[in-house]
């Protein structure tokens, strides 16, 4: 918390990801008496190609400059991808500001009409996961896309969330990396200091993925629900930015055995039936 507070972000990120490179990742003996995961300092500088002394200084906050080529060979040993390699970058490129103007995370009224048309569910979230919007049939799909959940609370603290995701493990992996890197350098925003002292009180999970410093783009892909009405449900998700919001969609493939179930559940949403906790699906 002393490096969060003084703000040495470039510091605890270097620290983070050193950790969990192994040894035999980074081509070297694994040895007898290693007393901290991953990589040793001095063995990061080595493959850096940089002194020791220097890259204690960058971990410690001492010089939070270095050069792009020095970043670059700290990305490699350290294995970043190609989002991770850019928040390091912007880790550095950071710079004190004047306070930011923030305007209130608002839905336009078109995208309001376009959730009520869409036949597959259809939400609006904001940058920390707050539900902005639902259509019925997000909210038949699950009670945490109603307006007023955050989807990552619900998936850290919601029992109900476990069984609903096929591979909770990676879904909670994957949002806490994802709101890192939604975060960027907005960290005094109010909603993302809220957000993540409350996760860090309250769940275990949040504690030891936040430590990582995973950085991730949560945009499309395919996902795997049990619905507990009508049973897996295999979809796909896009994200469309509008404005400064996020329309998110879920959808089978076509005729498959995804699509027959979505439309038995549109079916029951229409009959007033329940979602996954016997609400009447009203948003």
């Amino acid at each position: 918390m002393k490096d969060e507070e003084s703000g040495n972000r470039l510091g605890r990120y270097l620290r983070a990801r050193r950790e969990l490179v192994s040894p035999a990742q980074a081509g070297l003996p694994p040895g007898g008496n290693r007393r901290v995961p991953g990589l040793r300092r001095e063995e990061v500088a080595l493959l850096a190609g940089i002194s020791p002394d220097y890259y204690l200084r960058l971990e410690r906050g001492r010089d939070r400059n270095p050069s792009p080529q020095v970043l670059d060979a700290l990305a490699r040993v350290l294995r970043l991808d190609d989002v991770e390699r850019t928040y390091l970058l912007g880790l550095v490129a950071a710079r004190p500001r004047a306070p930011r103007r923030r305007r209130p995370e608002q839905v336009p009224a078109r995208v309001h009409q376009l959730l009520a048309h869409l036949p597959v569910p259809a939400f609006v979230e904001g940058r920390a996961f707050d539900v902005l919007a639902a259509n019925p049939m997000a909210l038949a799909l699950s009670p945490s896309l109603r307006p007023g959940e955050n989807r990552l609370r619900s998936l850290l603290l919601d029992p109900a969330e476990q069984s609903f995701h096929q591979d909770w493990a990676k879904a909670t992996a994957d949002f806490v990396a994802a709101l890192r890197t939604s975060i960027g350098d907005d960290t005094d925003n109010p909603r993302f200091v809220e957000l993540v002292g409350e996760l860090a009180l309250s769940s275990q999970r949040f504690r030891t993925l936040w430590a990582r410093h995973d950085v991730r783009d949560l945009g499309g892909g395919t996902t795997t629900l049990h619905h507990p009405v009508v049973g897996e449900l295999r979809l796909h998700r896009d994200k469309l930015p509008v404005d400064d919001v996020i329309l998110v969609v879920y959808y089978p493939d076509r005729g498959s055995d995804s699509d027959g179930k979505l439309r038995r559940l549109a079916e029951i949403a229409g009959d007033g039936g329940t979602g996954r906790d016997g609400g009447d699906g009203e948003g």
